[in-house]
Order: structure tokens, then C-alpha cells, then sequence
């Protein structure tokens, strides 16, 4: 994909989606930290679900510690992995209450350094509570960046760094959250919908999925 394209790529994706946002609930930086954690290997869709009582009661790392282990897994036994990702979260309450006054650290490689939380991690906490220009590449930023041509790469971290270097403004602050959204209803992975798709044409990917065939009314 040349410049030219990229920038028409996400005119399309800008024009059909204007305000993409997290699908992620939170009200507040801390919040967003935890249910980012939360979802590694989960849905949006169940974390919101496990979280909503939960951030009712919780608002800061103070009161998850209060709140404690056993407590917290039972808000959030419905999502993978609860009991490993319980630990982290008490845990990286516990290290940002000691090391940084109980306050969610607008700095990628300290928040690297909190339980749990890896570089994706990072960069939605970044972009989304900071208004960072950064790019959490996750399996749909992954599979859209390779399937595209947009930002092919072995690793998330190398589809990242291409991202970084290809994508034009005004386009960096959002560009993850449209990749994303895009690869989770349009691009998907085990059959992309093609045929409602606003960059198909710019795509790489061949041969384009055809629309499905409507159903034969019935007969009598």
C-alpha cells in the first residue's frame, strides 16, 4: 500500500466510524487499566459484564486493595483465567499506590512494569486515558495490518512499529481503534466480509470474499 492509499484507507474507515472509542467501560484511568488487563484473551462484551458492579464499588487502587483477592475473583470468575488475573491486579494496585501515589502513570515503560501488564497493554492505557499517538496491536490489528498489506509483520511488535511509520496524520490517534473495530465486524478472521467492505478494493487480500446468496423464498 503507497501513501496515496494509506491516506484514502483511513479517509474510508474515518469517514464511516468519525468517533471511535474502546468498547471497554471505565470512568476513570485506573478503571480503564484493570479492564484492559481484564480482557487479555477475553471479550469486551464479558468484561463489561464483570466489570459494572465491580467499578460501581472500585474506583482506585486504594479501594481494589481493600476490596482484596477473594472478593475480586468473585466480580470477575466469569472471565479466563480470573485467578491469575486477579493476582495482577491486586498486585499492580498495590505497586501503583507505593511507587506512584496511588495515580495510573502517563508513561508506557512504567506502566510495562506494573503485574500484568504488557506492551499492548500499555499503548491502549496510553491512547486512550492520555490521547498518546500509539498503536496496541492486538489479533485483529495483527491479522487486519497483514491481510491488508497496510503493515505487514511476524510479530505484533514489528505490525507496531510499521504502523507507526506508515500511518499519516490526523489519522494516528484513532487509527488503532478503527483497525480494531474494523477487524472485529468487517475483517474478520475465519471469513472476511468483503463485499461490505469500505477499503476492499485497496486491500491486498485475494480472492475477496463474495456475498452470501439469499436464501430461496419458499414455494408452494
Amino acid at each position: 500500500m503507497n501513501k496515496a492509499q494509506v491516506v484514502e484507507f483511513f479517509s474510508r474507515l474515518a469517514a464511516d466510524n468519525p468517533h471511535p472509542e474502546t468498547e471497554l467501560e471505565s470512568g476513570n484511568p485506573y478503571q480503564l487499566l484493570v479492564a484492559v488487563v481484564l480482557s487479555a484473551q477475553a471479550t469486551d462484551v464479558g468484561v463489561n459484564k464483570a466489570t459494572r458492579k465491580l467499578f460501581q464499588e472500585v474506583h482506585t487502587p486504594e479501594q481494589m486493595v481493600r476490596l482484596g483477592e477473594a472478593r475480586l475473583k468473585e466480580h470477575i470468575k466469569t472471565i479466563g483465567l480470573f485467578n491469575t488475573k486477579a493476582k495482577n491486579v491486586i498486585a499492580l494496585s498495590e505497586q501503583l499506590i507505593a511507587d506512584h501515589g496511588g495515580e495510573v502513570p502517563a508513561d508506557r515503560d512504567e506502566l510495562e512494569k506494573l503485574p500484568g501488564v504488557g506492551r499492548k497493554t500499555a499503548n491502549v492505557v496510553m491512547n486512550v486515558a492520555f490521547g498518546a499517538e500509539t498503536f496496541a496491536v492486538d489479533t485483529h490489528i495483527f491479522r487486519v495490518g497483514n491481510r491488508t498489506g497496510l503493515a505487514r509483520g511476524k510479530t505484533p511488535l514489528a505490525v507496531e512499529l510499521k504502523l507507526e511509520k506508515v500511518v499519516p496524520q490526523p489519522f494516528r490517534l484513532h487509527a488503532h481503534h478503527w483497525l480494531i473495530l474494523h477487524g472485529r465486524y468487517v475483517c474478520k478472521a475465519r471469513t472476511p466480509e468483503c463485499w461490505r467492505c469500505v477499503v476492499a478494493d485497496l486491500c491486498a487480500f485475494k480472492p475477496k470474499t463474495p456475498a452470501p446468496k439469499k436464501a430461496r423464498p419458499d414455494t408452494e
